[in-house]
């Protein structure tokens, strides 16, 4: 009787902060995750090692996530990759995390800051997705990390918020085949993202608590488990949908 092979998840951006979070919440629902490391290589393979000491498969390949001309590179390392264990190049689940902050007012954000959020955010994304999408089992599951900014404006934060249309259409184009996409978009979280601001600096984390229903700003582990979640057989009917995690930001 052949064995029943555990899913795989793509996480891009798994070696620190939410991503890493994800990494790790996937695997302790029975899931093999592969991840993506933009620089700190020696990071992305401590949270391999946490996965594996789970009981799951895990690698961690090197990739920036903005740069389109390295995806046809990354493909063919992560399916080589697969097949040798798995003995096919396919796999389950796209989260598509990494990303980089921009705090600038409208009025004065250069176009150099605007492509730089855009291909990360958006056009890396567009066609990293496309691109996976060869690889990508029927029935598997496509999330996006967004933000709370697409919905509440916190000025300095013009550039968000494509994705989330991206999204309904990958839902929509994409359900002959089974698959669903989704949106996650956290509030501010306590980590080094954006140089650590709203974790390190007092007044930050004080303002973000005061308009936060809950009453405090969220942590790595108020996301990580909603996007394991949205991989299980649980969250089959949830497509196309903008789940927004932020303990009740600016409601």
């Amino acid at each position: 009787m052949t064995a029943t092979r555990n899913k795989v998840a793509l996480v891009t951006g798994g070696s620190r902060g939410l991503g890493e979070n994800m990494a790790i919440s996937l695997a302790h629902k029975g899931i093999d995750v592969v991840l993506t490391y933009n620089s700190n290589k020696d990071k992305a393979e401590k949270v391999v090692g946490e996965i594996q000491s789970l009981g799951q498969q895990a690698r961690a390949f090197q990739l920036d996530a903005s740069n389109v001309q390295e995806f046809d590179a990354f493909f063919n390392q992560m399916t080589a990759y697969l097949e040798e264990q798995r003995g096919s190049k396919n796999f389950d689940f796209l989260i598509n995390n990494a990303g980089t902050a921009l705090y600038a007012p409208f009025a004065e954000t250069t176009e150099a800051q605007f492509d730089e959020a855009l291909n990360i955010h958006y056009k890396g994304v567009f066609f990293f997705t496309q691109k996976a999408l060869v690889f990508l089992n029927d029935g598997g599951r496509i999330i996006n990390i967004s933000s709370g900014l697409a919905r509440f404006a916190i000025p300095g934060s013009s550039a968000y918020g494509a994705i989330e249309v991206l999204t309904r259409y990958l839902a929509k184009e994409l359900g002959s085949r089974g698959i669903a996409a989704n949106v996650v978009a956290p509030g501010a979280i306590e980590t080094d993202f954006g140089g650590g601001r709203v974790r390190d600096n007092q007044d930050m984390n004080e303002m973000v608590a005061g308009i936060t229903a809950l009453g405090r700003a969220g942590v790595p582990d108020d996301i990580g488990g909603v996007v394991a979640f949205l991989c299980t057989e649980e969250a089959r009917w949830i497509n196309g949908q903008r789940i927004e995690v932020s303990g009740g930001m600016n409601l």
